[in-house]
């Protein structure tokens, strides 16, 4: 019996079919009552399309909007979030994002690293949020799976 969960489960084959890839991966694991997100950018869920090319505002609401989505499916909830780390390819950038993430996280008081990098993974991604949560309720069902932790 496995002790942690895989929430959205995906190969890198399809979500970057420009680059010779093939590694399974997920939107979010939960083990030991964390819920481990991957870095969040512009881009929709369902579809893959990434949202706000030029935008890094709209782009830091889509991966905070991803967050929020994510954190629900795994039983917890922005409230939850325990610690946050923001890339930029710009440091200009880093207004702009916070406050968009200081809307969301209004209240909740996260520990948060910031980091400038030269590129994210495709050239049109401006941010990429990264958040670690705790459960809301450990003993919650993680509904995106369908099985009990």
């Amino acid at each position: 019996m496995t002790n942690h969960t895989r929430i959205r489960p995906f190969n890198t084959k399809v979500t970057y079919p420009e680059q010779n890839l093939d590694n399974d991966l997920c939107q979010a694991v939960v083990a030991g009552g964390v819920v481990y997100l991957r870095g969040q950018i512009g881009q929709d869920l369902e579809t893959r399309e990434s949202v706000g090319i030029g935008d890094v505002e709209a782009q830091a609401e889509k991966a905070m909007a991803n967050i929020a989505m994510l954190l629900e499916e795994a039983g917890s909830s922005l409230d939850d979030i325990v610690k946050v780390v923001v890339y930029l390819i710009d440091p200009r950038y880093r207004e702009p994002v916070y406050r968009v993430m200081g809307r969301w996280l209004k209240g909740v008081f996260p520990v948060s690293t910031g980091i400038v990098v030269s590129a994210l993974a495709r050239p049109e991604w401006l941010v990429e949020i990264d958040a670690t949560a705790v459960l809301s309720d450990p003993a919650a069902t993680v509904r995106a799976a369908g099985e009990e932790l």
